[in-house]
C-alpha cells in the first residue's frame, strides 16, 4: 500500500513512516521540511505547506491511503496565535481530505485527540461513544473540528475514514518543549522542574513507537468509519513525570507555577477498542519509554545521565536561587 504521510518528517510522522516501511507499505512524506532521518533516505518526500490545496493534490495522485499528522501541536503555539492553528487544524484537514477524493484515495486516517473528552468530568472512564466535551482551549476545538469534517467527507463523498483519538506521545524525537523532553533536558542542565499548578493532572503517556504501531494497524479494512482512543492505559501525573525523570537523571529540585490557562484533568481514556478491533495496546510502560528516551538522548547528543553527574552540585536551595529569575 502507497501511504501518503502529512507531517511524516516530524515527531510522530517519523515514527509512522518506520512503521510502515517495516511493514512493507510504501510510505510518501509531505511536510514543510525534509525529514532529517537517515532511516527514510529513498522515501519519496514532497515539501509542501497543507496551506497549499494543490500541492496536497499532487502529492495524494498514485497514493492508496493518506495519514494526516499534520497539525499545530503544541497546545502553547495555539494558545499564543489561534488564528494560524485553525488555518493549519482545520483548514489544512480540509485540503488534506480533498486531496484525498480527488486522488480517490481508499483510506483516510485522521489523527485527533484525547483532549476531545474534555475537562472535569463526571465518568470515572469515557470510550469513543462518550461524547466529546464542548471544547475548553482552541487546541481541543480545532481537532473537533477536523473530526466533524472527516466524519462529513465519510458520509458525504464515501471517503473511508479512521479517527484516531491519541493519548500524549513521548519518546525519541520529541519537540523540546514536550513535557518530558523538557524536564528531561532541565534535568541534565542542574535546573528545576517546573510543575504548571499542583502537578496533580493526569495523563495517559504513550511511547511514540507504539502510537505508531497503532496508527498504521487502522489501515486494516476494519477501521473504515471507525473512532479509536490509542492511550497508554496507566495514567500518570505531571509529578510522577517529574519524579520519573528524577530517578533516572537527576535529583534536581521541583518547583511549582501557575497553572495554565485551560490544562484539562482527565478521566481515565479507555483503550478496549482499538485491543478488541485491530488487536493493538501500548506495549512499553512510561518508566521504560522515558529510559529510551534518555538512552536515545546518549546516543545521538550525548548523556543527560553524564551531564548531570558532572555539574549538579550544591544544595536545592542553591538551584531555587538560581531559578528564580525564570519562574
Amino acid at each position: 500500500m502507497k501511504v501518503l504521510v502529512t507531517g511524516g518528517a516530524g515527531f510522530i510522522g517519523s515514527h509512522v513512516v518506520d512503521r510502515l516501511l517495516a511493514d512493507g507499505h510504501v510510505p510518501k512524506i509531505f511536510d514543510l521540511v525534509h525529514t532529517r532521518y537517515s532511516s527514510h533516505d529513498g522515501v519519496e518526500t514532497c515539501v509542501g505547506d497543507v496551506a497549499d490545496p494543490l500541492a496536497l493534490a499532487q502529492a495524494a495522485r498514485g497514493c492508496d491511503a493518506v495519514i494526516h499528522l499534520a497539525a499545530v501541536a503544541d497546545v502553547n503555539d495555539v494558545l499564543a496565535n489561534p488564528l494560524r492553528a485553525a488555518s493549519v487544524n482545520i483548514i489544512g484537514t480540509q485540503h488534506a481530505l480533498e486531496a484525498a477524493r480527488s486522488a480517490g484515495v481508499d483510506r483516510f486516517v485522521y489523527a485527533s485527540t484525547v483532549w476531545v473528552y474534555g475537562n472535569g468530568r463526571s465518568e470515572a472512564s469515557v470510550d469513543e461513544e462518550t461524547p466529546p466535551s464542548p471544547p475548553s482551549h482552541p487546541y481541543t476545538a480545532t481537532k473537533l473540528a477536523g473530526e466533524m469534517l472527516v466524519h462529513s467527507y465519510g458520509d458525504l463523498y464515501g471517503v473511508g475514514t479512521t479517527t484516531v483519538r491519541l493519548g500524549i506521545p513521548f519518546g525519541p524525537r520529541s519537540r523540546d518543549a514536550a513535557v518530558v523532553a523538557a524536564f528531561v533536558h532541565r534535568a541534565s542542565s542542574r535546573k528545576a522542574l517546573k510543575v504548571a499548578g499542583d502537578g496533580r493532572q493526569r495523563r495517559q503517556f504513550v511511547y511514540v513507537a507504539d502510537l505508531a504501531s497503532g496508527i498504521v494497524a487502522t489501515l486494516a479494512a476494519p477501521a473504515t468509519g471507525r473512532v479509536y482512543n490509542l492511550v497508554g492505559e496507566a495514567s500518570t501525573s505531571v509529578l510522577e513525570i517529574a519524579n520519573t525523570v528524577r530517578r533516572l537523571v537527576a535529583d534536581v529540585p521541583i518547583v511549582h507555577s501557575a497553572a495554565r490557562a485551560g490544562d484539562p484533568y482527565f478521566s481515565h481514556v479507555s483503550g478496549a477498542r482499538a485491543a478488541a478491533e485491530l488487536g493493538w495496546r501500548a506495549t512499553t510502560s512510561f518508566e521504560d519509554g522515558v529510559r529510551r528516551y534518555v538512552d536515545w538522548l546518549t546516543e545521538t547528543s550525548g548523556s543527560p545521565v553524564s551531564t548531570a553527574a558532572a555539574t549538579i552540585a550544591g544544595s536545592a536551595e542553591t538551584v531555587l536561587r538560581q531559578e528564580a529569575g525564570e519562574l
